[in-house]
């Protein structure tokens, strides 16, 4: 059992947990992502056990009729074996999601994985005509490059401000000019990408400028949150009309991801001490 606390940023170990989670997200007009929790899988067998996992998770949706997504991290599903690997697992998962009429999206992790990564989702996302989207990170300094060379792929692109400790040789290491690549990227794909645009962000500046930008081009796009991250914010843009996406784990590798989520913000840890307190 997941403890109280954790609960606020994990859906719960399994996916009928997960999918609860979504009916409730529905009824506040909040769409939902669903990411099974695991990563970093060099063991083929476990990429291969958690490949089939979400090629379940989506016959799960299917039959619920609830309007999730899924979400998907390469070192889950065999990158860390290989690249090979790692291609012909998204593709299963892919293939299965196009017969489900479900949207797949890639995450992206370290830059080490961020070649391999585009290789695959250029080549699914052409083939499936925009079934799949990509996850892109405004603090590495090559993202300029990979969006313009999505330009003319179909799909969408997600554009976060990028989670991982990168060198400075080839990272943005200062907040403020992370924040400038990030503006900069996020009105380059507005004015630039018609597929649709997500911007995955809980910075306030950053969710006023895509209105902004949707205002004077007049391009799709959606903005994506945590589970348990400003949620009061997240019904509100979606109550002014603003297409929503909440990103809800599940699984029963909760431990670390919760921790992280804990250690990232300080509003979390006090939130987690004062539950704690309360319990």
């Amino acid at each position: 059992m997941i403890p109280p606390i954790a609960n606020n940023f994990v859906a719960g170990k399994s996916p009928p947990a997960a999918l609860e989670r979504a009916a409730r997200n529905r009824n506040n007009s909040i769409g939902t992502i669903l990411n099974l929790l695991g990563e970093h899988h060099d063991d083929p067998e476990d990429a291969a056990d958690d490949t089939e996992a979400y090629c379940s998770l989506l016959d799960d949706i299917t039959i619920s009729d609830i309007d999730a997504l899924i979400s998907v991290k390469p070192s889950q599903i065999g990158l860390e074996v290989s690249a090979d690997r790692f291609e012909a697992n998204l593709r299963r998962i892919v293939d299965k999601a196009a017969e489900d009429n479900v949207f797949v999206w890639v995450d992206m992790e370290g830059s080490g994985t961020t070649d391999v990564t585009l290789d695959a989702y250029e080549s699914l996302a052409r083939e499936y005509d925009g079934g799949v989207g990509l996850c892109l990170q405004a603090n590495l300094k090559r993202t300029s490059d990979d969006l313009d060379r999505l330009s003319d792929v179909p799909g969408k692109v997600r554009l976060v401000k990028g989670a991982y400790d990168e060198p400075e040789s080839i990272a943005y290491t200062d907040k403020s000019r992370v924040d400038e690549a990030y503006r900069s990227l996020i009105e380059d794909a507005f004015e630039h990408r018609e597929g649709g645009i997500a911007v995955g962000s809980h910075d306030p500046a950053m969710i006023e400028y895509a209105r902004q930008l949707h205002e004077e081009y007049g391009t799709p796009y959606e903005i994506q949150m945590l589970m348990g991250v400003r949620e009061d914010a997240q019904r509100e843009l979606a109550a002014s009309g603003v297409d929503v996406y909440q990103y809800v784990p599940y699984g029963s590798r909760w431990m670390m991801y919760f921790y992280r989520r804990v250690r990232e913000r300080k509003e979390n840890a006090l939130f987690a001490l004062r539950a704690v307190a309360d319990s």
